[in-house]
């Protein structure tokens, strides 16, 4: 069996993901047979996969957290369903949708769930960690929030119960940025399990600015209370890995921006405009286009005027419905039908582009009671009608491109995870195609308004030019020269890990 080591965290978005993955990346350099790993997690941000071998009789295609899908990434490994065997995603209401093995077994409140089907997922859980583990020589495995919440460690599946059933070695991640690091830290080991305080490794210190030399008393006092070793303190870096949730973005009031147009003339920039979906998912759609030198991403509140946007995506949403009426009751809906520029609608903002959606009542949680039909925005000649089925696939789409995709084809790749089927109302164009049919149930164009169902779209970079070169147009503004190409965020993250981390632990037994 794998040796499994547990990245747990003193809170959530300290920095374990990228601890993760850059362990992953550093192992798969070094020859060693390593896979990435997630009991639990919750995020509406997720990637469509091959369901593991054990299910090969179901479905052929699941659901995981996009962390993990980057992390497998990392490893050199074909991302599964095992990878993150349990996923809860977050809906409204205080209801998640919760995914084992991939499949979505229905919406439940935090107290069912608990009650009613943790111990189902605790097995599924192990039983994927199981099958991991008799393949691989190791297992990074990643802890979810903190691993000493006192009110949740009997029912713990991401840290405690994980450290359990894998014997794992765990390494505590606390995020200096926050203040109070060596407090975080201290309590955390006090309130851990007395189970698996014998198991804890060390400790690593993430986001840190400044000289570290003033640090290094901390660092010995640490040790010398609590017996742990500081394996490392990591520097303030991004190294580019997607985000795994909501935590990364700005409040839904708050006008946020993010992309780096540094030493871009503000003459060549240009502003892509992302209304900030109270129930907003898969917004690491977005993050392609971030990275472009001279693309700023701008998210913002409902109730923002489109002045100083060049284009305009809407992206994909855990509730379509709901967010559809936000977007109606902020008077977004006017301002997107007066806009003058590229608009792209993703998955649930595909949908909503449209104009009517049928059985609303399955996915809306806010319809008024009785409401089955609800009006669109009307940009698209297309109507959706929702069902209880669910559409988990990855796919290679044929784009013959038009309107702010013009100018680009063949084919391109992605995933679709969605309820609800598409057809056309009236004469549209329909740029994506599958096994030669081109239908608005994979997307639909007019003029400048396009939408379509997959997910990962702007990671092609063929489509993405021709999206950018459509925004600049319209803009009246030249696109800055391309930079040649950087390190990949997996190595960039296992370069921070390498060079600010003792590793020659990891090629101890342990």
């Amino acid at each position: 069996m794998a040796r499994t080591i547990l990245v747990a965290g003193t809170a959530s978005h300290v920095g374990k993901s990228t601890v993760a993955a850059g362990l992953c990346r550093l192992l798969a350099d070094r020859g060693v047979s390593v896979a990435p790993f997630k009991a639990q997690n919750m995020s509406n941000n997720a990637r469509a996969v091959p369901r593991s071998t054990a299910h090969a009789a179901g479905d052929p295609y699941g659901e995981i957290g996009v962390s993990q899908y980057v992390q497998a990434r990392a490893a050199g490994v074909a991302a599964s369903t095992d990878h993150n065997p349990v996923l809860l995603k977050p809906r409204g209401s205080g209801e998640s949708q919760l995914v084992v093995d991939g499949q979505a077994v229905g919406h439940f409140e935090a107290g069912s769930y608990y009650e009613d089907h943790w111990e189902t997922a605790r097995e599924a859980a192990e039983a994927a960690h199981d099958r991991l583990a008799a393949d691989r020589e190791m297992i990074i495995a990643e802890g979810a929030g903190s691993i000493a919440e006192i009110n949740l460690q009997h029912r713990d599946l991401a840290n405690v119960e994980t450290a359990r059933f894998a014997d794992a070695e765990i390494v505590l991640v606390a995020d200096i940025e926050r203040g109070g690091v060596f407090a975080s830290l201290v309590g955390t080991l006090e309130l851990m399990p007395d189970d698996l305080r014998g198991q804890v490794r060390g400790v690593i210190i993430t986001k840190f600015r400044g000289d570290l030399s003033l640090l290094e008393s901390g660092l010995r006092e640490f040790e010398n209370r609590t017996g742990v070793d500081v394996l490392g303190v990591l520097p303030y870096d991004d190294p580019g890995l997607p985000e795994e949730d909501s935590l990364a973005l700005p409040a839904v009031d708050e006008r946020a921006t993010v992309g780096d147009d540094d030493g871009v003339d503000a003459a060549r920039t240009v502003t892509v405009g992302v209304p900030r979906l109270p129930r907003a998912s898969n917004m690491t759609d977005l993050e392609p286009l971030a990275a472009e030198a001279g693309v700023r991403v701008e998210y913002l509140p409902l109730s923002a005027d489109l002045g100083g946007v060049d284009a305009v995506v809407i992206p994909g949403t855990k509730n379509t419905v709901d967010d559809l009426l936000a977007i109606q009751e902020a008077g977004l809906d006017d301002r997107l039908r007066t806009f003058d520029g590229p608009v792209v609608g993703l998955c649930g903002g595909y949908q909503m582009l449209g104009e009517r959606i049928h059985r609303a009542d399955i996915e809306g949680t806010d319809l008024p009671e009785g409401t089955s039909t609800l009006s669109g925005l009307g940009l698209l000649p297309v109507e959706t009608t929702f069902s209880e089925d669910k559409r988990v696939v990855e796919a290679t789409l044929d784009l013959d491109g038009v309107g702010p995709f013009a100018g680009a084809e063949g084919p391109v790749d992605g995933y679709e995870i969605h309820m609800g089927d598409t057809e056309s109302t009236a004469p549209v164009g329909t740029p994506f195609a599958r096994d030669g049919e081109s239908t608005a149930a994979l997307g639909a164009c007019r003029g400048d308004v396009v939408g379509c169902y997959l997910h990962g779209l702007f990671e092609n970079g063929g489509l993405r030019d021709a999206f950018l070169r459509s925004v600049y147009d319209t803009a009246g503004r030249r696109r800055p020269e391309r930079a040649g190409a950087d390190a990949s965020p997996y190595d960039r993250a296992a370069a921070l890990v390498a060079d600010h981390c003792a590793v020659d632990w990891l090629e101890s037994d342990g």
